[in-house]
């Protein structure tokens, strides 16, 4: 079975533009570069990878694009571009010549504008997304998935997804709302979710696959196994468990899937949605 990761990072570290790693992430602490991921890779038998933003600043595109067309397992990256300058369709114009750029994101879970997304300038610009055959990538805490519903729904002709499970409270076992809340997402068949970041939402130090299931159910049982995809976000996941721990996890709960069912969420979701080569 071919595996494409669809979300990992790269990044060099400086605290200036990791605040968000806090003392008890200190293992993550560091530069993490392609080398070093493409070890992780053999070790794990992956055979390629989305690579997605990290800092909101257009410079990174360039340098994860320079890492892409540097290694070949690198197929596609997602990427950050201001959604609401006033100059927007003329940056995704820009972007559009780089072949392995395949979409954008923003960090709105970090915004305290918690509906940031439905400003009309937000949605201008996801607007003119799929006229770039742009994906969008929806990074979220569950108290905005109500406005990512009402965001998707406007745009049915324009391919988001929904980045680690909206970050369900895991290690707190809430579970009712953010379940109610995501399978509202059923219907929308332009939604697909990734499975990924789960082991950041646990308690680090206590936790098991089983763990995961009541999550993992509710996804698999709104989006169907023809709208998932697998993440490790990988350096991340480091600060609970390694690649092998992440990628061990999601295969143990979808053994008993198909082969092609097991193909569509470990690949050629990916593929199709962010249109890899």
């Amino acid at each position: 079975m071919k595996i494409i990761d669809a979300h990992q990072h790269f990044w060099n570290y400086n605290p200036a533009d990791f605040d968000w790693i806090t003392d008890d992430m200190s293992v993550i602490r560091k530069d993490f570069l392609p080398e070093e991921l493409q070890h992780v890779y053999q070790t794990n038998n992956i055979d390629g990878c989305v690579t997605v933003q990290v800092n909101q600043d257009e410079k990174e595109n360039e340098m994860f694009l320079k890492y892409a067309g540097e290694n070949n397992f690198i197929k596609g990256t997602v990427a950050w571009v201001d959604l609401m300058n006033e100059a927007i369709e003329d940056r995704l114009a820009y972007w559009q010549q780089f072949n392995k750029l395949k979409g954008f994101r923003h960090i709105l879970q970090g915004e305290k504008d918690r509906a940031l997304m439905l400003k009309p300038a937000f949605k201008n610009g996801i607007s003119l997304l799929s006229k770039f055959n742009f994906t969008y990538d929806i990074l979220i805490f569950p108290d905005q998935l109500e406005y990512a519903l009402e965001l998707v729904k406007l745009f049915p002709k324009q391919k988001f997804v929904i980045d680690h499970l909206a970050k369900p409270y895991i290690k707190s076992g809430e579970i009712a709302q953010w379940k109610k809340d995501m399978e509202a997402f059923k219907k929308c068949e332009n939604v697909y979710c990734k499975i990924s970041g789960m082991v950041t939402e646990a308690d680090w130090k206590n936790f098991s696959g089983e763990t995961f299931k009541p999550y993992l159910d509710v996804v698999t049982t709104t989006f169907g196994t023809k709208r998932l995809m697998f993440g490790s976000d990988w350096p991340v996941c480091l600060v609970a468990a390694s690649y092998e721990n992440v990628l061990q996890i999601v295969k143990n709960y979808f053994s008993s899937s198909s082969s092609e069912e097991k193909n569509d969420i470990f690949c050629n979701n990916a593929i199709e949605f962010y249109g890899l080569e």
